[in-house]
C-alpha cells in the first residue's frame, strides 16, 4: 500500500467562511411530491433520487415490502408514483436497497442491496441487480419492470453488504462499487463486475486492511480512469479516509490521500465524493469539526500531493451532519443535507455559495418531522431549472411511529 498523507489546512478562505455563519433561508417553495404509505409504494427512503432526461424521478425504499424501486412522474400537473419492483421475502432474493438506482450504458437501471442473495451470511450478503422496463409499451397504470440479480456476494473475500452504493461504469461497460465488510481482511472491498458469457464476473480490485475501513458509499472516476472514494473509519486516526485507486497493469495501486482527525477537519465521511471542473474533490463528514455537526471539505491536487480545506463547519451534534453526497450547480454552489441538524433537529437542506474569500451558508429547508418529512439520509438531485429534489426517511402524513418518509422538491 502506497500511503500519502495530504497536508491539512484551514485556509484563510475557510476561516472567513466559518466566521460568516448561516444566512436566513432564501425565498423558495418546498413541496412534498409523495408521502409513502408503507404499502406497495414502500416506506423509508434512505437513498437519493435519479433524474432522467424526461424529468422522471427514480428512487428506492428500504421498507414497506423489503424494499422497492419506484418511479415518480409528473402527469397533468401532479406527481404519480409507480412501483417498478418490490423486493421479495426469500433470503435468496435481493433485499433492502440502501443506494440509488442509476442508468447504465444500456439505458436500464442498476442498483445494490445490503441483504439477500445466495451468499451464506445471515439474511444474505447483498447483491447487485438490474431492472429492465417492459419489452412493449405498458397500457396499465402499474407497469412492473423485470429485476435480475447480476451478482450475489458470498461473504468471503468478495465482500459483504454494499451500503449506500451508486454503481458506476467505465467506458468498457464494467460496473464498480464497494462493500462495507468482507474483502481479504473483513474491512471492506472495492469490486468490479465484468460482463462475461451472458453473465457477470466479480473481482475484488482492492481490499481494505486498516488503511481504511467500512466504505459506506461508492466510487467515482476521474478523466484518467482513476477511482476515488471514502471510508467511514480507519486511517491514521481511525476517523475515516479519502482514497485513490490507480490502474496499473493487471491490477490497481491504492493510496490514502487523506486521513481525517475529527477536530478540526471532521470525522466519518459516509457520503460519496464529487468533482468540479478543475479536478478538485468535494465531500462531507457527519461528525466533529469545530462546531460538532460535521464539515464540508475540498481536497485539491497540489504538486503530486493533495491539500484538504474545510469550506464550512456545521453546527450540531455528532452524527447529525451530512451523510449523503453533495451536488454542485453550474455556478459552483454546493447543496447538501444534514440528517438531524437544522432549526428543528429533524434535518435540513443547505446551500453553500462561494463569495470573495470564503463561502456562505443558507438553509433552504428545516424539516419538522411532520408532514414535510424528517431525517434526510441522502444528498440532493438538481435539475437544469435549479429545482432541488430529495428524500426524507421519516415523516409524512401516513404510517404510525413517525411517518414512512417522503419525496420532496424545492423550487427557487
Amino acid at each position: 500500500m502506497h500511503r500519502l498523507t495530504a497536508l491539512f489546512v484551514i485556509s484563510t478562505l475557510s476561516l472567513i467562511a466559518l466566521a460568516v455563519g448561516s444566512q436566513a433561508a432564501q425565498s423558495q417553495t418546498f413541496t412534498v411530491l409523495h408521502a409513502f404509505t408503507g404499502g406497495e409504494d414502500g416506506a423509508t427512503p434512505w437513498a437519493g433520487l435519479t433524474l432522467d432526461r424526461a424529468g422522471i424521478l427514480y428512487g428506492t425504499t428500504t421498507e414497506g415490502l423489503l424494499g422497492t424501486v419506484f418511479q415518480l412522474k409528473r402527469t397533468d400537473g401532479s406527481w404519480i408514483l409507480n412501483t417498478l419492483n418490490g423486493f421479495g421475502v426469500n433470503q435468496q432474493d435481493a433485499r433492502f436497497p440502501l443506494g440509488r438506482v442509476v442508468f447504465g450504458p444500456d439505458g436500464t437501471l442498476y442498483g445494490t442491496t445490503l441483504y439477500g442473495g445466495s451468499g451464506h451470511c445471515s439474511g444474505g450478503c447483498g447483491t447487485v441487480y438490474n431492472l429492465r422496463p417492459p419489452a412493449t409499451d405498458c397500457k396499465t397504470v402499474v407497469c412492473p419492470w423485470t429485476r435480475t440479480v447480476l451478482y450475489s456476494f458470498t461473504g468471503g473475500p468478495d465482500g459483504i453488504g454494499p451500503y449506500y452504493v451508486d454503481p458506476v461504469f467505465d467506458h468498457a461497460g464494467n460496473l464498480y462499487g464497494t462493500t462495507g465488510f468482507g474483502g481479504s481482511a473483513g474491512d471492506g472491498a472495492v469490486f468490479k463486475l465484468t460482463p462475461s458469457g451472458g453473465g457477470w464476473k466479480e473481482s475484488v480490485i482492492h481490499s481494505f486492511t486498516g488503511d481504511g475501513m467500512e466504505p459506506e458509499s461508492g466510487v467515482i472516476f476521474d478523466s484518467a480512469g482513476n477511482l476515488y472514494g471514502t471510508t467511514a473509519f480507519g486511517g491514521r486516526y481511525d476517523q475515516g479516509t479519502i482514497y485513490q485507486l490507480t490502474p496499473s497493469g493487471s491490477g490497481w495501486n491504492a493510496r490514502i490521500l487523506y486521513s481525517f482527525q475529527g477536530i478540526p477537519d471532521g470525522a466519518n465521511p459516509f457520503g460519496a465524493l464529487i468533482f468540479d471542473r478543475s479536478g478538485n474533490l468535494y465531500g462531507t463528514t457527519t461528525q466533529d469539526g469545530i462546531l460538532g455537526g460535521g464539515t464540508v471539505f475540498k481536497l485539491a491536487p497540489s504538486g503530486g500531493s493533495w491539500t484538504l480545506s474545510v469550506l464550512y463547519a456545521l453546527r450540531g451534534s455528532n452524527g447529525c451532519g451530512p451523510q449523503g453526497a453533495l451536488a454542485m450547480d453550474a455556478a459552483g454552489n454546493l447543496y447538501g443535507t444534514t440528517v438531524c441538524g437544522g432549526a428543528n433537529l429533524h434535518g435540513s437542506v443547505f446551500k453553500l455559495t462561494p463569495i470573495e474569500g470564503g463561502w456562505t451558508s443558507s438553509s433552504l429547508h428545516d424539516f419538522t418531522g411532520g408532514s414535510d418529512g424528517g431525517y434526510p439520509m441522502s444528498g440532493v438531485t438538481l435539475d437544469a431549472n435549479g429545482n432541488v429534489y430529495g428524500t426524507a426517511e421519516r415523516g409524512g402524513e401516513n404510517c404510525f411511529g413517525g411517518g414512512c418518509g417522503v419525496v420532496w422538491e424545492i423550487t427557487p
